[in-house]
Formats: structure tokens, sequence, C-alpha cells
């Protein structure tokens, strides 16, 4: 069995079958060239090590590639795609509780927290939940994690939640969308690949965009040289799901190897990601192309203030929500995080 798991932007490739080996499709969102996709690809290598000759295979292709990101989940259940490798936001608009899950904006202090809630703490269990709920017995949870915590880039200084009103921000579905308008943005729902273009034409004023390494390496800097860091707001659980037949039809070994992948994957990244912020943020004050803003912890501790407003709101839209942010809160009170 060949797995190919399609990053953001590649071109498409057909679904073929060889001496009775299938081609599984599983699409996911890093751009082509951006430091997740160049990470991904070298870790492929060492998942089809792992499963050996006869075993499953991972091949990385870039986004969108097949269909539009959220479209993904009637793509598996239609027999095009095999899974999903994409931000469980993207989901935001099928149920509250992927806004939830996806990303409970400024809860968590690092993405190392949030990806043991998804381990540990019930996160990888409510996102099957959730899933079960719109797709019975059609979507099987590999696993989900964090890698960064998401710097914002701006064409303009903000140097406080005051600064926010009256902005168009880029933000995806859910969480994020809401804490913006609670502090007075304008949110504009566009994805990642889109985000240099809406800059440099001034459709956004700023973007929930990515890691900070990310963006100066698909250079986004050059057109919003005020990039927030470290973020003010966003950790974004990314996941892997994969159909459900799909998965049954994986030997056991193969299944186990994917898991122990992906978590190994995931937490390799957040590592890299952090080296890789810190050095490009040097470079670039080195090189004065930037004018890099870190609120003051009492501006933070504002917009945290109005994220829990968000938070309520928004898991008061649908039961699965409820139990999604009180999932989230029994483990945050687990760790200190909350009292």
């Amino acid at each position: 069995m060949k797995i190919n798991i399609l990053l953001a932007g590649a071109a498409l490739a057909a679904a073929t079958s060889t001496a009775g080996a299938q081609t599984l499709q599983i699409q996911s969102s890093g751009n082509s060239g951006s430091f997740v996709h160049l990470f991904y690809q070298d870790w492929v290598e060492r998942y089809n090590t792992m499963t050996g000759e006869d075993g499953a295979k991972v091949e990385v292709l870039p986004f969108q590639a097949v269909v539009p990101y959220r479209e993904t989940l009637d793509a598996i259940t239609a027999g095009i795609l095999a899974g999903d490798m994409q931000a469980v936001s993207y989901f935001a608009g099928r149920d509250q509780a992927f806004s939830v899950i996806g990303d409970l904006i400024a809860g968590y202090d690092t993405p190392d927290q949030v990806s043991m809630f998804c381990q540990y703490g019930g996160g990888k269990e409510i996102l099957q939940e959730a899933y079960d709920s719109i797709m019975p017995d059609q979507l099987h949870v590999v696993g989900c994690a964090a890698f960064t915590r998401e710097a914002l880039v701006s064409a303009v200084e903000i140097n406080g939640v005051d600064d926010l009103k009256g902005l168009n921000i880029r933000a995806p579905e859910g969480l994020a969308t809401a804490v913006f308008e609670a502090a007075g943005a304008s949110p504009v729902p566009l994805p990642y690949s889109e985000v240099f273009g809406s800059l440099e034409q001034g459709v956004i004023d700023a973007a929930d965009a990515s890691s900070y390494a990310d963006n100066a390496s698909t250079g986004v800097h050059e057109v919003a040289t005020y990039p927030l860091y470290p973020g003010i707001h966003s950790m974004a659980v990314l996941q892997l799901v994969v159909g459900k037949s799909q998965w049954n039809r994986m030997s056991e070994p193969d299944q186990v190897a994917l898991e122990t992948w992906y978590t190994a994957m995931m937490t390799s990244m957040a590592r890299a990601s952090f080296i890789e912020d810190e050095r490009a943020k040097a470079e670039e004050e080195a090189a004065g192309t930037v004018t890099v803003i870190d609120w003051p912890q009492e501006e933070r501790d504002r917009l945290r203030e109005i994220a829990v407003g968000a938070w309520e709101a928004t898991a008061a839209e649908s039961d699965l929500a409820d139990k999604a942010l009180k999932t989230h809160r029994k483990f945050m009170k687990s760790i200190g995080l909350l009292e």
C-alpha cells in the first residue's frame, strides 16, 4: 500500500495501481518551498524506511493539488483522496467544535502544551468524536499536534490591542476570526497561499499566517515589515486524518508506524521551527529589513481576556463545541494553566 501525502501547491499525481499496490492520496497544507513543506519531505524518507520494502509509503506533493482546502473531507468519502493533513479549524463551518479544538486562541503558552492536549489530554479523542458526528464511521484520526506559536505579519505597526481596531486581517475560520472581530478588526478568510498577494495589493493590512521562519522563507516579510513575534494569539492544531476504509486496509505495523511517525515528526518540527524562527529573526533584524514588534505582557493579557469571551460564545453554538471546551479546560487545569 502506498500513501501519497499531498502538500499545498504541487501537480496532481493520478491514482494508479501496479502489482496490486494501491496509491492513496492525502492532501495537506504546506506551500511548496516553505519550511514546513521541506521538513515534511525529509520526514517522508524516514517513514518510507520504517515501513520497509513492502509496507506503506509516503510521497509529498504540494497544496490544493486535488481539491480546495475545505473540500478534502468530502473528497475522502468520495474516494478521491485518502485523507487530510491540514489545520483542524479549516472545518469550523461544519461544527464549532472544530474551532475550539483547532485553535484555542490565547489559551496555551507553548505548542508543546497543545500537542500534549492532543496526545494525552483528550484532544485526539474529542476530534475523533467531532468527525464521527458529521461523517459517521468515515474518518480515522491518526493524530493531531501544534508546532509553532504563529507570528502575525503586518504591513502596519500593531503595538497593542487598540491598534487592531479597523484593520483588515486575514484569519482562518474559527476562534481567530471571533477574537479579531471582538478586538475591533475585520477578519478576512483567505488561504495562506493568497496572503502575500493580498498584503502586496493592500487588500489586507495584516495576516494570521504561519511561523516566523515560514513567513520569512516565503517572502511575506517583504510586503509586511512589522511582524509580531512571539505571536500574540495562535497555535493552530494540525491533524492527520485518513479514510476509515483505507485505515482498515493498512496492516497493523503500518498503522502503528504512521501514528509513531506523525508524533515524532510534529515534535521534531516544533523544535526545528523554534530554532529557525530565532535564526530568521536575527538575520532580518541585522539586515534592517523588518521591525519586529513584541507585545508587552499587559497587552497579551488584554487579548486573552477578549479571547475567553470568544471561547464561551463559540462553545455555546453546539453541544460538541461545549464538550471540546470542557476537555480543554480539564487538561489546562491538570497542568496548571487554569485554577
